[in-house]
């Protein structure tokens, strides 16, 4: 096998790119990370607004929550979309949420917590026109007051539509690796 047929077989087992070359695989592949650091950066700067000129007007940020089940349920592992979450937002909430945080009058966020985003792992799963589906594997840290700590780490799916010559996140799906959160407070925007 050819080294440069490997790599596309790889990506055709787990992806649908359609008849996408290696050199524009490549190119996206950069294109996308390099949208989700700078998206990461963002949230750490507590540049919530800016974030927000990242997400479309039909977005879907949902996270479930997680129970421990047997192998038997494992269907029922996260709720699902339209059952208890722990955030099931819309554009407008996410707009309230930074309202919010940018007010002050968020008692969570007063003094604000540190965090720091990590993305890793991050796998297109899919292109179709203008949208690339993704996984990823996150890491947030966050530490408030002097002691506070908190760690939430997980995965997600994200759909990125592409705007310009930058995209917008038109769905994020985060599924935690917690099932007991023992933070005070999820204020942090994942």
């Amino acid at each position: 096998m050819d080294t440069l047929e490997r790599p596309s077989a790889v990506y055709a087992a787990g992806s649908d790119w359609g008849d996408t070359s290696l050199p524009q695989r490549a190119v996206l592949q950069y294109e996308v990370e390099q949208f989700l650091y700078a998206e990461a950066a963002l949230l750490d700067a507590r540049r919530y607004r800016d974030w927000l000129d990242l997400v479309a007007d039909d977005i879907e940020y949902w996270m479930p929550l997680r129970r421990t089940v047997t192998n038997s349920d494992l269907d029922r592992e996260f709720t699902k979309l339209g059952e208890i979450a722990l955030f099931d937002d819309d554009r407008m909430y996410l707009e309230m949420r930074v309202k919010k945080l940018e007010a002050g009058s968020a008692w969570s966020e007063d003094p604000p917590s540190r965090s720091r985003h990590f993305v890793s792992n991050v796998r297109i799963l899919e292109v179709s026109g203008d949208e690339i589906t993704l996984e990823a594997c996150f890491h947030l840290y966050r530490s408030r007051l002097e002691s506070d700590v908190d760690n939430w780490i997980g995965r997600r799916i994200d759909v990125l539509r592409r705007a310009g010559e930058s995209f917008r996140i038109v769905k994020r799906h985060l599924f935690l690796d917690h099932t007991v959160i023992q933070s005070t407070n999820m204020s942090t925007i994942f």
